[in-house]
């Protein structure tokens, strides 16, 4: 947590005192303080809070996408300017991260420090909404339980990176944070936000007053939030392996087994003053930097399977990186955003019905597992399942599935998946020369803090 304002140096910090996390009370309209949105705070000030909380929600995902998909192998970042995107990303140059790892170490990396600024955000939200007389308490529980959701998915962004290290999860006070927790506490802390974002969510009445962004057209109502946060609430059950659970949640949430696989809320983009979607590439763009798809996906694809004809665009050139240990080539680049203010969906209807498939091939009940597999299977337009319906065979299949109905989402899921079933040896460094790593330490800038306090 400490390690986003380490991004400058330690002896910087020790002359400044310098911590973004905590504003000091000044009077000044171009640059309010937090009393100011925390002490009988408007509508409106509560307001620009959730829009600014829906921004930090959206930091992590290029960095996410880019780097964890590398350590998966569903992306290779080719980049002509700094190799080390490909070098150290795919472990080529160095076998272990250490905590000086490029894009993650000295400071942690958007994945580590940029979730932490979210879960403020939305304790900001909270404590300004709490402190509106305008607000109604039913208004209030809707905006806590929309804030507490977001805290639940950002939570998981940094857990899954330095898993068994342990994070933080007591940040209330940036000063003085509480200690690094393992990971299945800290995915039972997760479960813990959702669920009482779940009940206020629940005490609330009528409609979500205030405004979202376009990302969550279709669950801008408190029904909508309630399915989101049940979708998020799944995902976190997988990981903590409650089984049961995870069927519990996509049950209340907005899975439809005969729905648009792609549904679900989305990270919205648009041009300036707003962020471009930072995935998009111009295809066939002359360019000696691009994140591309990994040749396997590619060689190992069932015949006929639609998602990739819909995913990869084929390129006219490949991109080429040359280093001191392979030649990379990428054929193939990110055909699914049509244009650079595509919103990214960051949990969606398809996701949902995979893990219904896992819960229930877990729960021994292979019938309803194979159902479940099929339908993403005919929308891939592949024959039905006909494999073995044991467990074992069930889940494999499965993480097949998920290896391209979920790639290179902004999540890392095949890093994440291979890793709690113990596959991480099967993923193919052959092409590249590298190593899979398993987790990551914390970063130089969390450990000079340590020192630094002491």
């Amino acid at each position: 947590m400490k390690s986003r304002y380490n991004k400058l140096v330690l002896g910087l910090m020790l002359l400044s005192a310098c911590n973004p996390l905590n504003v000091d009370k000044v009077i000044d309209p171009n640059n309010p303080s937090e009393a100011g949105y925390t002490e009988n705070a408007t509508r409106q000030q509560v307001q620009f809070l959730i829009t600014g909380l829906e921004e930090k929600h959206r930091n992590y995902v290029f960095t996410s996408t880019a780097a964890l998909g590398s350590f998966g192998r569903e992306v290779w970042y080719l980049n002509g300017s700094d190799p080390r995107f490909t070098t150290d990303w795919l472990g080529q140059a160095l076998k272990e991260p250490n905590s000086s790892f490029f894009g993650f170490g000295n400071t942690g990396g958007t994945v580590y420090y940029n979730p932490y600024q979210a879960i403020r955000q939305a304790e900001l939200v909270i404590k300004s909404v709490n402190s509106a007389p305008q607000v109604t308490d039913a208004e209030k529980s809707a905006v806590i339980g929309f804030a507490r959701t977001i805290q639940g998915y950002q939570f998981m962004l940094p857990a899954n990176l330095v898993y068994d290290n342990g994070i933080r999860i007591d940040v209330s006070d940036p000063m003085n944070p509480g200690p690094f927790v393992p990971y299945q506490e800290a995915m039972n802390h997760v479960k813990s936000l959702l669920d009482a974002g779940y009940a206020e969510l629940n005490k609330s009445t009528g409609a979500f007053t205030f405004k979202l962004t376009a990302g969550f057209n279709g669950y801008n109502t408190i029904d909508g939030l309630k399915k989101v946060n049940r979708a998020i609430a799944a995902r976190n059950a997988i990981y903590r392996k409650d089984w049961q659970g995870a069927l519990d949640a996509v049950n209340a949430s907005f899975m439809d087994l005969n729905g648009n696989l792609t549904a679900g809320p989305a990270h919205p983009y648009g041009a300036a003053p707003n962020a471009f979607n930072p995935l998009y590439y111009v295809p066939n763009a002359n360019v000696n930097t691009m994140v591309v798809v990994h040749p396997k996906l590619i060689t190992d694809a069932l015949p006929g399977d639609k998602r990739v004809q819909e995913k990869f665009l084929q390129r006219t050139a490949p991109v080429v990186n040359s280093t001191t240990y392979a030649v990379l080539e990428g054929m193939y680049q990110d055909k699914r955003w049509p244009n650079n203010t595509t919103a990214i969906p960051f949990i969606k209807n398809e996701e949902l019905i995979l893990i219904k498939a896992e819960a229930h091939a877990q729960l021994n009940q292979p019938a309803e597992s194979v159902a479940a597999i099929n339908i993403i299977r005919t929308a891939a337009g592949l024959a039905p399942y006909a494999g073995a319906t044991t467990t074992a065979a069930l889940i494999d299949e499965i993480l097949f599935q998920r290896r391209y109905s979920l790639w290179a989402e902004p999540w890392g899921h095949r890093w994440v998946d291979a890793r709690r079933y113990d596959k991480l040896s099967e993923i193919d460094v052959s092409l590249d020369k590298g190593t899979v790593f398993k987790q990551f330490p914390h970063p130089q800038a969390e450990l000079s803090w340590n020192e630094y306090t002491k």
